[in-house]
């Protein structure tokens, strides 16, 4: 993806006021060291570790820090990556967008819509109908069964 086409393509968000917010020592308190590093201090979990990476059970995956829905498993694919790969989240409203060059170059990270917690990065090389490839950490998310 282009730095052009990623800025045009996503609709970058800062934090808004009808979002959930907790102190890092309430976010402590609720999440495993593991959670806590991958969700609140943008880690990554070593692909090929993650619990949801090859689950392809039917249900609504959910942000593991505060519970909002973010993939439908119908989008779900096994991209060869070593992380769970969506190919698009479950509404508009679910995951935001931000930049990243934290490595060097400049990647789209995408956070919980609702607590802002740090989930993965979406990348162009997913399959049709979106070509998008959200990489989730399995860590920052919990697959619930469907209402």
């Amino acid at each position: 993806m282009t730095n052009a086409a990623a800025h045009n393509e996503f609709p970058f968000h800062a934090m808004d006021a009808n979002q959930m917010t907790k102190t890092e020592e309430e976010w402590k308190k609720i999440l495993t060291p593991e959670q806590y590093h991958v969700l609140r201090e943008k880690g990554t979990e070593p692909p090929g570790s993650g619990t949801y990476e090859m689950v392809f059970e039917d249900g609504i995956y959910k942000c593991a820090a505060c519970g909002n829905p973010l993939f439908d498993s119908k989008t779900k694919y096994d991209a060869h990556c070593g992380w769970p790969s969506f190919y698009k989240p479950l509404t508009d409203k679910s995951v935001t967008y931000h930049s990243d060059t934290t490595m060097g170059v400049e990647r789209i990270e995408v956070r919980c819509g609702k607590c802002g917690s740090h989930l993965g990065h979406v990348f162009d090389d997913g399959p049709q109908p979106t070509g998008k490839r959200f990489c989730m950490n399995s860590v920052s998310l919990d697959l619930g069964k469907r209402r």
